[in-house]
């Protein structure tokens, strides 16, 4: 029966949390949880546990932490745990075949996307990026490819206009943990097929590189915003005023606001007791949260109550 299977737990950073936090509630706790090996963290760069190992360790589950899984003495530890299921929530390492081929049932991923869009490691912020109105999770059977295998069930979140990278993975983490506990059983006992990933349609969620975050005013307002929404709260939308980094964590375009034509874009048209309006390519933008160097963020009217700002510019190298 689907309620004596032997499930093992994949997963290392906030976003697998919830999926397993969901699975030890419902009574059906992995036998063993895998999570990335401990990373220095913090000004002390102290050794920390991830957030799956700490949930695992406070609920005396047994906790795997290999390098990697392509050696034979790290597949053999897997085998032995004589797994039917391996679910898989952001791990973080490359599952060989020989692995996924371990458990009889395989692999089960749980993605932050509507698949097949947006496979790979960066499908929240690509989405903002783009300009998605829709976004979602799915449970998804692994192949060696990436993101290719096919998928049991989806789950769809529309994306307002103030999403953040920060609310929709908090979010999607939550669904993507009510999707496992509705579907494991049909899964486990063969009577939910997985459907094929349709052929069109696919694009590839590429990693954040942080030189992404800097910010081109010459852009739309509506670019840089979603922008600024997808890099919340990493790793953030930034630019430069007065040869130092000005990190924006919040900002908002303002409609029906053209930008006069002798201004220059960056260049801060107002401040006001809402933010600081600065012009861009097409359209003002509104800046409502900074953050200065060593300091904490604020309110971007705190910001402008230190200097005469309007007519300055924002951008060039800091």
């Amino acid at each position: 029966m689907a309620a004596g299977r032997r499930i093992v737990y994949a997963g290392t950073p906030e976003f697998a949390v919830p999926a397993l936090a969901a699975l030890i509630a419902a009574g059906r706790s992995p036998v063993a949880v895998y999570t990335q090996p401990d990373r220095p963290a913090g000004r002390g760069r102290r050794l920390t546990a991830s957030p799956v190992k700490k949930l695992a360790q406070q609920a005396d589950i047994p906790v795997l932490q290999p390098a990697s899984l392509k050696p034979a003495d790290a597949q053999a530890e897997l085998a032995a745990l004589a797994p039917d299921l391996m679910v898989v929530a952001a791990y973080g390492l490359i599952l060989p075949r020989a692995v996924l081929s371990i458990p009889p049932l395989g692999g089960l991923n749980i993605h932050a996307s509507l698949l097949p869009r947006w496979r790979g490691a960066a499908p929240i912020q690509r989405a903002i990026l783009a300009g998605d109105t829709d976004t979602g999770v799915c449970l998804m059977q692994m192949e060696p490819g990436l993101d290719t295998g096919p998928v049991f069930a989806c789950e769809h979140l529309h994306l307002d206009a103030d999403a953040t990278a920060a609310s929709v993975h908090d979010r999607l983490a939550a669904m993507g943990a009510d999707l496992l506990l509705e579907r494991l059983d049909a899964i486990l006992d063969g009577s939910l097929a997985p459907r094929p990933q349709s052929k069109e349609g696919v694009l590839y969620a590429h990693k954040i590189d942080k030189g992404e975050a800097w910010i081109d005013w010459a852009e739309s307002a509506l670019a840089i915003d979603r922008r600024v929404r997808a890099f919340n709260p990493w790793p953030v939308a930034q630019t430069a005023f007065d040869g130092r980094v000005l990190r924006v964590h919040a900002a908002r375009p303002l409609s029906g606001e053209p930008v006069p034509g002798d201004v220059l874009p960056g260049t801060v048209v107002a401040a006001l007791r809402d933010g600081v309006d600065v012009a861009t390519g097409d359209g003002i933008l509104r800046l409502q949260t900074v953050q200065l160097p060593g300091r904490k963020p604020i309110p971007a009217s705190a910001w402008a109550h230190g200097g005469d700002l309007a007519g300055r510019m924002l951008g060039g190298v800091a």
